[in-house]
């Protein structure tokens, strides 16, 4: 999907007024508590102490600095759902991962409560298509490299044959939808793991292998 190139990619010569990660941060912090409808254009400029000129200047107009903000959150830190399943020693605990690190990220002390993919997209009506498209598309990204690693799994005898690759992905994924929806209505965190375990409960394991 192409997506509109930031006026500041454009203007090369024009310094910026502010520290863009920085910005990037407060604006993610906004949309998270928020989501990106009723995170209004007015209160982004107040929360990153800007005039609105700088923020079309820069990311072009809110959508384009929601998107850099998810960006941001996607890849703002060592740990992402890429290396929780790349460093994954089994698919189990990949998917264990991924839950684990739903429902700590979910109940952080010094972020909103949620799941900024999670919330953000239910909060979008039809008229934001294109930021629940682009929403839906990194979580299904997500489920599709943890479909790959359980596939992996079955043809390597990790797995059983009957285990549904597909079925087991997407319940991984839903279960951390719930996990945000459970942790924005103000469940605390040992509830949201606990959460997690059980749901790992209905994960295929070899014979005399023992659930988590």
């Amino acid at each position: 999907m192409k997506t509109k190139e930031p006026a500041a990619h454009r203007r090369k010569g024009r310094p910026l007024s502010f520290d863009r990660d920085v910005a990037l941060n407060q604006a993610m912090l906004l949309f998270w508590q928020h989501g990106y409808e009723a995170t209004s254009l007015n209160d982004l400029t107040t929360a990153l102490g800007v005039t609105p000129s700088s923020i079309y200047t820069v990311f072009g107009d809110k959508k384009g600095l929601f998107l850099a903000a998810v960006g941001h959150y996607v890849s703002g830190g060592p740990v992402t759902s890429q290396t929780i399943i790349d460093g994954a020693a089994s698919a189990r605990d990949a998917a264990w991962g991924l839950l684990q690190a739903a429902a700590i990220g979910s109940s952080g002390a010094d972020t909103p409560a949620g799941c900024l993919l999670a919330s953000s997209a239910i909060s979008c009506s039809d008229a934001a298509s294109e930021v629940k498209e682009t929403l839906a598309g990194l979580r299904r990204g997500i489920e599709a490299m943890l479909e790959q690693r359980i596939a992996q799994a079955i043809a390597s005898g990790e797995l059983p044959t009957s285990a549904d690759a597909d079925a087991l992905a997407g319940h991984v994924m839903a279960v951390i939808q719930g996990i945000s929806t459970l942790a924005r209505d103000g469940a605390p965190r040992e509830k949201l793991l606990r959460v997690a375990t059980t749901a790992m409960q209905a994960w295929p394991a070899r014979a005399g292998a023992e659930a988590r």
